[in-house]
């Protein structure tokens, strides 16, 4: 049996990224910046659901392009993360806290992808 997204060890990484990102974004000196926050929402779930739906078409090449599409969704979010620490929305643990995270998702959606070509999955 193939192995499904949820069990892949980025993706519950990513996951757990997710509820923290939408908890930070529920502080009070945040509810004005509507824009800020839905595009931050947006591109968190982006690294979730480009992991999962890569994962479905049954071609690693296809799930290598959405790997990459879910690599560049980390450094938009730490992107607004740093814009956010920059207008003083978060505070220094929180940004270095979250970046940080992100940081390791990021490496680890990069190692993934590596490992699929290596092992010649990356060509079926």
């Amino acid at each position: 049996m193939a192995v499904s997204f949820e069990d892949f060890p980025v993706y519950k990484k990513a996951i757990s990224f997710t509820v923290k990102i939408f908890k930070v974004l529920d502080f009070e000196n945040l509810h004005k910046e509507f824009s800020l926050k839905d595009q931050l929402k947006r591109a968190t779930l982006s690294i979730t659901n480009n992991i999962a739906e890569g994962s479905e078409y049954g071609s690693n090449r296809q799930f290598i392009r959405f790997l990459w599409i879910a690599k560049g969704s980390c450094a938009e979010v730490r992107n607004m993360l740093f814009v956010l620490y920059s207008l003083e929305k978060i505070d220094d643990e929180a940004f270095h806290t979250l970046n940080n995270e992100c940081l390791e998702i990021t490496k680890e959606i990069y190692h993934f992808i590596k490992y699929l070509e290596k092992n010649n999955l990356g060509t079926k």
